[in-house]
């Protein structure tokens, strides 16, 4: 119910600010006249690909902002850091804190910093320069002084990375990484590059795993701004829906998880377990060719059996028609065999149908889940009660031509139970 009552502020603030948003896009950013201190570190010479945004606080008890930047740095490989630069935000102004911190960092994290891989700063507004609500929130509220701060914060950090990289990571100052969690991140912007898009999302806690474009970054910090009191997590989805992105973009498994209570004994970052597939009662289609004696049912069995065809075309089609509508909360799409991914399917994407055809041939309306990133499709949906209808339909789509061998071996389908609290971010 809260939730609900936010998402209607936030809609009836938006259209008051969205007029106000659109001017801010045509005028001088707003952080203009913020001013950042670098603590360690330089500015490196060449943009990078990706910025790993961190902003930090002192915590009353422990930090865990070392433990977040060893996890990061244990996790990537040298090659991989070459395309990354990790900034950290400090935030609170007290110098004996930033002192202390800054020459924690140092002693564990030099040669990353003499590398120019990784940055300290710290940043503060200059007077009353700001517009709106930043300066007429009624700090007798500790929950909107809480959000505001935090969203000031946050706005400091991304107007600082604006120029540093084409993309943008956000992640928290208590989080551990999964390995090679750079490469994953890179195959799947490749994979999307062509691709509309406004959030990508790795992660399923509240501000760590989303990725930005940096050029999208002065119209998200001016968001920010405009919504002081808004909880910081809740706008995400507004700021994408704004901008045409009508759906959560979440990629599995996550990349990021909090470091409470996750850590294995040899300090690496413990995996969420999954719950199992359940591909429910559905009827396959493709008019993909039949190669041997691994026909196209075989892909949907939860086994070792496989789809073999060959000879794809762009629009080809492998469809799965559910016997009944479904509340599908996760789909993965698996093609190839082996490490390296032999007989995968190179370009293809996956989409959602919600009308059946009669005849059961597939669905007449279909949207994007996404491409495959090296042969594979690993996407969660999330939902919300009555507000989208039911999937009917997941369709793999062919969006090139290929001669050579594929093999689909897996098509794993999760369900929503009615008794699950699940909100769509559509």
């Amino acid at each position: 119910i809260t939730w609900q009552i936010v998402e209607g502020q936030i809609s009836s603030e938006s259209k008051k600010h969205l007029g106000t948003f659109k001017e801010m896009q045509k005028s001088s950013p707003l952080l203009l006249h913020a001013n950042y201190k670098i603590l360690a570190g330089t500015l490196p010479q060449e943009k990078k690909l990706l910025t790993v945004g961190i902003s930090s606080v002192q915590h009353p008890q422990e930090s865990y902002l070392l433990g977040t930047l060893q996890s990061l740095f244990q996790a990537s490989s040298g090659p991989e850091l070459n395309y990354v630069l990790v900034l950290v935000h400090l935030l609170n102004p007290d110098p004996e804190w930033l002192g202390q911190t800054v020459a924690n960092i140092s002693g564990l994290f030099q040669p990353h910093i003499e590398a120019q891989k990784l940055l300290v700063i710290h940043g503060l507004f200059n007077g009353s320069s700001l517009p709106g609500e930043v300066n007429n929130v009624n700090h007798s509220s500790s929950w909107k002084a809480h959000y505001s701060r935090q969203k000031t914060d946050y706005a400091l950090l991304m107007n600082f990375a604006r120029n540093l990289s084409d993309y943008f990571l956000m992640i928290g100052d208590n989080v551990c990484c999964t390995p090679k969690f750079v490469s994953t991140i890179y195959w799947t912007l490749k994979a999307w590059k062509e691709i509309p898009w406004m959030i990508l999302e790795f992660s399923s806690l509240s501000f760590s795993g989303k990725v930005f474009h940096t050029s999208d970054l002065s119209r998200l910090t001016s968001f920010f701004l405009l919504f002081q009191s808004t909880p910081t997590d809740l706008l995400f989805s507004n700021f994408s829906f704004l901008l045409g992105q009508r759906a959560a973009f979440s990629f599995a498994p996550y990349l990021f998880h909090s470091q409470e209570n996750v850590f294995t004994p040899d300090n690496t970052c413990h995996q969420e377990e999954e719950d199992e597939p359940e591909n429910p009662p559905a009827q396959i289609y493709t008019d993909m060719m039949v190669r041997g004696f691994h026909p196209p049912e075989h892909a949907y069995f939860l086994n070792e059996n496989y789809f073999q065809t060959y000879f794809l075309a762009p629009g080809n089609v492998y469809t799965v028609i559910f016997d009944q509508p479904c509340k599908v909360s996760r789909v993965q799409v698996l093609t190839g065999i082996g490490k390296r991914g032999m007989y995968r399917l190179e370009h293809g994407q996956v989409e959602l149908g919600y009308e059946p055809i009669q005849g059961k041939k597939g669905c007449t309306q279909y949207t994007l889940l996404g491409p495959l990133v090296k042969g594979k499709l690993d996407q969660k949906l999330h939902y919300e009660e009555d507000f989208v209808e039911e999937v009917r339909c997941v369709q793999l789509l062919v969006t090139a031509f290929q001669e050579s061998k594929l093999l689909i071996t897996q098509i794993k389908i999760w369900i929503k139970s009615e008794e699950e609290s699940f909100w769509l971010l559509l």
